[in-house]
């Protein structure tokens, strides 16, 4: 995946398995951003709002084609993106939380980390819609670890193997992990809204290994990775996002 910065994501590949079946269009809160406070189509183009920033986040601009971001809101934004049928990652647009300046705070000071989210693909093309955590650092380095959670998918597959499944608040996930620090939870169903609780997520991942012992949580975000649109113009929007930590 990618970070606030200009990062490379692990590797990813086309998913063979077919798409879950996906939620029912009225979970999505309905909103609407008619007049942007904010447009971009620079690639390291963003916005801070609310404690927030939004982020257009194309890291792979040598391989990406054009992408504008609009925002009304840290929370009320959408992105319109044009990539062709190539199956690497391209970009990230998403919104994040920055923990102590992306310096972090250990895991075992919380007793809570959670987030709502309501996004939407465009239903066309290679992506998913996910959650970006890096924890005791962000992006590549020694130690780093990148925790993702898929909230949904077309035709994408994460880095590494399939190492288990995770269950909670009446969702399925499969566990992907790989040796560099990657884990991500795939949603076996579609999810275009809801909350995740993100510290009993990591709190398994430390339990299985996959996540160092109170690791740094250093920033917490949410978007679309975008690998190909079929070449056309497709939108991303995204209408709900929060992180609660205490």
């Amino acid at each position: 995946m990618t970070s606030s910065g200009t990062l490379a994501p692990p590797a990813s590949v086309p998913q063979s398995a077919s798409r879950p079946a996906p939620s029912p269009p009225s979970a999505t809160p309905v909103r609407n951003c008619g007049s942007p406070e904010f447009t971009t189509s620079d690639p390291d183009g963003g916005w801070s709002d609310g404690g927030y920033y939004v982020h257009n986040n194309m890291w792979n601009s040598d391989e990406a084609g054009p992408e504008t971001l609009r925002a009304c809101a840290y929370d009320n934004w959408y992105v319109d993106s044009t990539q062709p049928s190539t199956t690497s990652v391209k970009t990230y647009p998403n919104v994040h939380k920055d923990i102590n300046d992306q310096n972090g705070k250990p895991f075992n000071d919380y007793s809570v980390i959670r987030s709502t989210f309501a996004g939407r693909g465009p239903g066309t093309g290679i992506y998913d819609v996910a959650y970006d955590l890096w924890l005791n650092g962000v992006g590549d380095g020694k130690g780093v670890t990148e925790v993702m959670v898929w909230t949904e998918n077309l035709k994408q597959q994460p880095s590494g193997d399939k190492v288990g499944t995770y269950t909670a608040g009446g969702h399925a996930y499969d566990v992907w992990a790989d040796d560099d620090g990657y884990i991500a939870f795939v949603s076996q169903a579609t999810q275009y809204s809801g909350a995740v609780d993100l510290k009993a997520m990591i709190a398994w991942g430390i339990g299985k290994g996959f996540i160092p012992p109170n690791p740094t949580v250093n920033q917490i975000g949410y978007g679309i990775e975008f690998c190909s649109t079929s070449g056309g113009k497709a939108r991303f929007t995204l209408t709900d996002f929060s992180v609660t930590m205490s």
